[in-house]
């Protein structure tokens, strides 16, 4: 079967190769991959930053958000052929730690959890892969090729889990959200804050195009230039994009009492001039919060897969912009103006 594979942690290596049948090893469910989303972990892999290939390999087949259609599945599994299912990123460790002991892999705690499509075990991105069922997440059929986005919604689904688990330290009623980054990510934070009701901001620095028009069409008010100009003192802060100034900034900005989520991640080799004595001071003195959020585990993908079921198609077939068919998969990596989310198409006629 055909698949995209790279050898990790060398760059130009990608390649559409002919891999072996999925082994029976992984599940008894046997999945027929629809489509696979593009993301900035594929293309850190794919330049050879980030990567492991699974024990004895030299290549590792690429892909971590996923579409699949059940072509085979055990009877009580809970799936049937024909069911549209998303295949979940993380598996824990073997130890286990405690973390993962209770299926909370996504707080491993010694580091030796696998990844489809990343660390140490294949991906999606192949014509077919298997599966086990409590590792298999169904879809809502009407989605249909819409559903590749709840991986990456599953991300901030858990985002606003840690937001509600740590400001309910005390009295919680938070009104106002500011979201940093008009990317995926903040796009679809900024859609689970507008279905919890909440008074949605999102800054970007793009001034035009399809980015300020999606956020405007779900009910939210688009921003740029700074987080201070953007929102005052908002009660949360969902930080989408790793920008150092971005992070210290939203941290400076949130109102009292207030949870700042940080989903994205920054390289390294930045240096900031920062006041940490302020920084200190109004993080104690108005009890603010910072939290860290990666990964999701099972209970993240279901809230994931409920928060698509209730947005608009309409506005979901504008976040998926650009379809681009297995065999030309180097033009999915080729970053146009106006992408959103670019995935490959691989069992679509």
């Amino acid at each position: 079967m055909k698949a995209l594979t790279v050898i990790p942690l060398q760059a130009g290596t990608a390649a559409l190769s002919d891999m072996p049948e999925p082994p029976e090893s992984d599940g008894p469910v046997l999945v027929e991959t629809l489509a696979v989303g593009v993301c900035g972990t594929d293309i850190e892999i794919l330049s050879g930053e980030y990567g492991w290939a699974p024990p004895g390999e030299e290549r590792l087949v690429l892909g971590h958000e996923s579409l699949g259609r059940v072509l085979q599945a055990p009877s009580g599994s809970g799936l049937a052929e024909g069911d549209l299912v998303v295949g979940i990123v993380r598996r824990p460790d073997p130890v286990p730690c405690l973390s993962c002991s209770v299926l909370e892999w996504d707080f491993c705690r010694n580091g030796m959890y696998t990844e489809r499509g990343i660390k140490e075990h294949h991906g999606y991105c192949s014509e077919r892969y298997r599966i086990t069922p409590d590792f298999a997440v169904k879809v809502d059929a009407a989605l249909g090729l819409l559903g590749v986005l709840l991986e990456p919604i599953s991300v901030v689904a858990k985002a606003w889990e840690q937001v509600d688990r740590v400001g309910g330290r005390a009295h919680w009623a938070p009104e106002t959200v500011l979201v940093t980054g008009a990317g995926p990510i903040g796009l679809l934070a900024a859609l689970i804050g507008v279905q919890r009701g909440l008074d949605v901001h999102v800054l970007d620095q793009v001034t035009e195009g399809v980015k300020p028009d999606l956020v405007r069409d779900l009910g939210a008010s688009y921003h740029t230039g700074k987080v201070v100009d953007a929102l005052e003192d908002p009660d949360v802060v969902i930080e989408c994009t790793g920008v150092p100034a971005l992070v210290f900034d939203a941290m400076t900005n949130v109102g009292t009492g207030g949870v700042v989520c940080l989903t994205g991640v920054s390289s390294g080799g930045h240096v900031l001039d920062v006041d940490e004595g302020l920084l200190n001071r109004s993080m104690v003195l108005e009890n603010v919060a910072v939290v860290g959020s990666v990964n999701a585990n099972r209970r993240h993908y279901e809230a994931a897969a409920d928060a698509l079921a209730k947005a608009d198609r309409a506005w979901l077939e504008r976040l998926v912009n650009r379809r681009v068919p297995l065999d030309r998969w180097q033009d999915a990596l080729q970053r146009q103006p106006d992408d959103v989310k670019v995935v490959i198409e691989v069992n679509i006629p």
